[in-house]
């Protein structure tokens, strides 16, 4: 199989992902739990952390904004990556710097990291949340979807594959596998303080080796009424106006 080939499958994936929102559907566990039993990796939602009791653990309801500054550099955290691949992998092809990942490793790493990068860009996120549903809308990309009844994760299936949350001590996570073998992972953790949001997301395939991590923080920020009119200046500042006098 040439090298090229992951990258390929990893373009299309990336274009389903990105274009289309994820279906919200009730659908049983079992299809999601099956394939978390096929594979030779623990389950990253498990059944113990698919049940709550009493109230949600966490409430991450607001706005969100990006916090640039704090955010992991992709660039970085890929060399990271290839390092761990030749330290790890049994195959290894050298280069002028010594023993790396072959060209084939590299390349799905690599199409992992363009993923990661495509699905962690959106700037900012609105969380919604009740004693039962969370909703996080990501500015121009799909939404995200929890629904916890009668104390039990519940499954949302779409044509992609099988998504469902789950939580981690106060930590939500959330999980989707794709019938193709990639599988993202998003972790959600708020500050002491309630201000701040840290979102790690991994991405795991089947024609990668290792998988690919990132990660988003974001500041909680007060959305403007809909009557005010916001630009940002060369200077990276927000320059707010009401749209009667801006028109």
């Amino acid at each position: 199989m040439r090298s090229t080939d992951s990258m390929d499958d990893m373009k299309i994936i990336c274009a389903r992902v990105s274009v289309r929102r994820v279906a919200r559907a009730t659908a049983a566990l079992g299809a999601l739990l099956f394939l978390a039993a096929c594979s030779h990796q623990p389950p990253v939602i498990d059944e113990d952390m698919m049940h709550v009791a009493g109230p949600l653990p966490a409430d991450f309801s607001g706005s969100w904004e990006r916090n640039y500054a704090r955010d992991d550099e992709v660039g970085r955290v890929l060399q990271q990556a290839y390092y761990q691949l030749s330290r790890t992998s049994g195959d290894r092809a050298y280069n002028s710097q010594g023993f790396g990942p072959t060209q084939k490793d590299a390349d799905a790493v690599l199409a992992l990291a363009r993923l990661a990068e495509l699905i962690t860009r959106p700037d900012v996120l609105t969380i919604t949340q009740n004693d039962n549903e969370i909703s996080i809308e990501r500015k121009d990309d799909y939404a995200m979807f929890c629904a916890f009844y009668n104390g039990v994760a519940k499954a949302e299936e779409s044509g992609f594959g099988t998504e469902v949350c789950g939580w981690d001590g106060d930590q939500l996570v959330s999980h989707l596998v794709l019938p193709d073998g990639l599988q993202i992972t998003h972790r959600f953790t708020m500050s002491e303080d309630k201000q701040q949001l840290r979102v790690v997301t991994t991405v795991a395939s089947k024609t990668s080796k290792v998988p690919f991590t990132l990660r988003r923080f974001y500041n909680k920020f007060e959305k403007l009424p809909s009557e005010f009119h916001c630009i940002e200046t060369l200077s990276m500042k927000r320059v707010c106006s009401t749209r009667a006098l801006s028109e």
